[in-house]
């Protein structure tokens, strides 16, 4: 295997082939329209939520960390009496998916100290980047190295700063914000900075990246689905940009990863939404305590509890209680034990979402 060595960005060859800009338009147009779609939604907590679960377990998965849907949503519950490492694995991720999303709005950059609180929130450690040489890539079936990152902590700094700079100032190169993330993505995980969580890491920039150039306004948009369904495509993809120097089937590989993915999502969005409004009329037609905000908590968290219901909508616990009981009884939900506590499952977005 021939030494390949990490260039600083930009890159000085053409990306815009005439294969990447025919591309382009139809992906800009599915990302429009889901940009479009998710802004109907009534409170946006709901996709951030639902899609954001859907999105740590399915990148989560792709290092090897496996959850079920209904243990990622008991451990949602945060109930005692059930434990699970990996989906507490999984809940780190949506965690830091989220704390990446309140730090961009907050700042409009996505800078090395987002990207390292990130990480932070995601491994919950602190290790930051890594100082330590010794990291390789291996194939997981043979052993064997396929690709050796910088060892050189220096020089992680210094790439990382690069692509800081980069990834801010479009100056630094003029293309199409989905090359860019093409780019940015293959730069962060050929650079891996940390020790662990390089790839759920990277993820997680992909959408936010894609938040700050204002082709998306929630952080709903995951490619982790994608890269699953094409994960021999996806490795065998970024090694040829190491090996041979090839571009372009890479950037095409993205750019169809976020078209695909959106087209997915915006059914997935309006099937949500049509369910909230069969939801809605049958709480409002047939019950007292109907309130938006109850429909909201009963779409935000696919396993709901007493205590969800108390803080989402100012009212005591026994009237939260009443609420799911009565909700249970009539079979809009079901009610499971688990411990000495109870949770309320809403089967149609469950069927929704774990049927995808």
């Amino acid at each position: 295997m021939k030494n390949w060595e990490l260039a600083e960005l930009p890159l000085i060859i053409d990306l815009e082939t005439k294969k990447v800009l025919k591309a382009l338009p139809s992906a800009h147009a599915a990302l429009a329209e889901l940009k479009g779609i998710a802004s109907t939604i009534p409170n946006q907590s709901i996709l951030i939520n639902t899609l954001g679960l859907q999105e740590a377990k399915d990148s989560s998965a792709i290092e090897n960390i496996i959850t079920t849907h209904d243990d990622l949503y008991k451990s949602e519950l945060n109930l005692d009496s059930f434990k699970s490492l990996n989906a507490k694995e999984v809940q780190n991720y949506i965690s830091a998916l989220k704390k990446g999303f309140e730090l961009i709005n907050k700042t409009k950059l996505l800078t090395n100290k987002t990207i390292l609180q990130i990480q932070e929130v995601l491994e919950d450690n602190k290790a930051g980047f890594r100082k330590l040489p010794g990291t390789a890539l291996k194939n997981a079936a043979t052993g064997e190295t396929i690709y050796t990152p910088p060892q050189d902590y220096e020089d992680i700094l210094n790439l990382m700063g690069n692509l800081e700079k980069y990834i801010n100032n479009s100056e630094v190169q003029d293309c199409d914000p989905l090359i860019k993330m093409a780019i940015i993505h293959f730069q962060f995980e050929s650079i891996h900075p940390f020790y662990d969580g390089n790839g759920r890491t990277g993820r997680i920039i992909n959408i936010l990246y894609l938040i700050l150039e204002e082709l998306q306004t929630l952080p709903i948009l995951y490619l982790s689905k994608y890269i699953i369904k094409h994960k021999s495509e996806y490795y065998k993809f970024l090694q040829k940009v190491r090996d041979e120097n090839l571009w372009e089937d890479w950037i095409l590989f993205m750019i169809k990863g976020a078209e695909e993915t959106a087209i997915e999502t915006i059914n997935l969005t309006f099937k949500i939404k049509q369910l909230m409004l069969d939801f809605k009329h049958r709480l409002r037609d047939n019950y007292k305590f109907y309130s938006q905000d109850l429909l909201n908590n009963l779409f935000k968290h696919p396993y709901t509890k007493i205590e969800f219901v108390v803080n989402d909508l100012g009212v005591s616990r026994l009237t939260a209680a009443n609420y799911l009981n009565k909700l249970s009884e009539d079979k809009l939900l079901r009610k499971e034990k688990l411990g000495t506590g109870n949770y309320y499952i809403n089967e149609a977005l469950f069927e929704l979402l774990t049927k995808r």
